[in-house]
């Protein structure tokens, strides 16, 4: 009987956490939680909500710890995964957040793919890839600029060296000189091409928002729309392809897997494309 009363007793807690949380008094939403905690330690919504709570107060050492406790005890915790890659981002560990909001993004799509909390998780991934892009683009970039102001220096060492040994031929030295420090500029420019933002190719992004698609779903039309911009057109604005106006209905949309792995390829190169305005 003693169980079934503490369950009870943690359940109003939550609730009250949960009343508190609504009225911005994260303080007292904590200690609510932490209490439900104590009565009900194998319950992960009560660290999660917990974690919530630090989050809000940017306690993020506290958000990691109630997060790696939620998924000890439900591997499938959209939100535990979720709050756990914001930590580590804020930690500046790129990759295992974006690992954990990768892991947070699938499981949430799974179970609800119209969720908001489905976009709001892939917006925090977008910019979890654009940090581990600019952090990393800028360590190449520093290793690439250095590599190529040795291999100059090495180029005019050795024309000095060479210069010195045929007096006559100075001219024909410097212009080979200038041939080859060119030579240089051209592979290194090449090589950092990758890291330079472009434009995203008009078949990668949708027709309505012209984003780069995320979950890109084809109509009878021919056109690939993303899929929850164009259930919420559907939904609120009538049954119909937005380009053509014939009758369109959800059931009608089909996956696009050729767009979809088309935009993986094209992020797994050129990760800046992530970057959210």
């Amino acid at each position: 009987m003693a169980p079934i009363v503490g369950s009870k007793q943690a359940e109003q807690l939550k609730q009250d956490g949960n009343t508190y949380f609504l009225k911005n008094r994260f303080g007292a939403a904590i200690d609510a939680y932490t209490e439900a905690i104590t009565l009900c330690p194998n319950v992960p919504i009560y660290w999660t909500n917990r974690a919530l709570c630090h989050r809000k107060r940017d306690d993020w050492k506290r958000v990691e710890e109630d997060c790696r406790k939620a998924i000890q005890l439900d591997h499938n915790s959209v939100k535990a995964h979720y709050y756990l890659g914001l930590a580590l981002r804020q930690k500046e560990q790129y990759a295992e957040g974006v690992r954990e909001l990768v892991k947070a993004l699938d499981l949430g799509r799974g179970a609800d793919p119209g969720s908001y909390i489905v976009e709001e998780i892939w917006e925090e991934l977008a910019k979890a890839k654009y940090m581990e892009w600019e952090h990393e683009s800028t360590r190449r970039s520093w290793e690439l600029q250095n590599l190529k102001e040795s291999c100059e220096l090495a180029l005019k060492e050795k024309h000095v060296r060479d210069s010195s040994q045929t007096e006559g031929l100075k001219d024909e030295s410097s212009t080979s000189l200038s041939k080859q420090l060119e030579a240089v500029g051209e592979v290194f420019m090449k090589a950092a091409e990758d890291d330079t933002p472009s434009e995203v190719p008009d078949y990668m992004c949708c027709q309505i928002t012209l984003d780069i698609f995320r979950d890109p779903v084809i109509a009878p039309s021919g056109f690939t729309y993303e899929r929850a911009v164009i259930l919420d057109h559907l939904r609120k604005v009538g049954e119909f392809d937005p380009i053509t106006r014939e009758p369109l209905y959800p059931s009608q949309l089909v996956p696009n897997l050729a767009i979809k792995e088309a935009v993986r390829a094209f992020l797994e190169r050129h990760a800046w494309a992530y970057r959210i305005e």
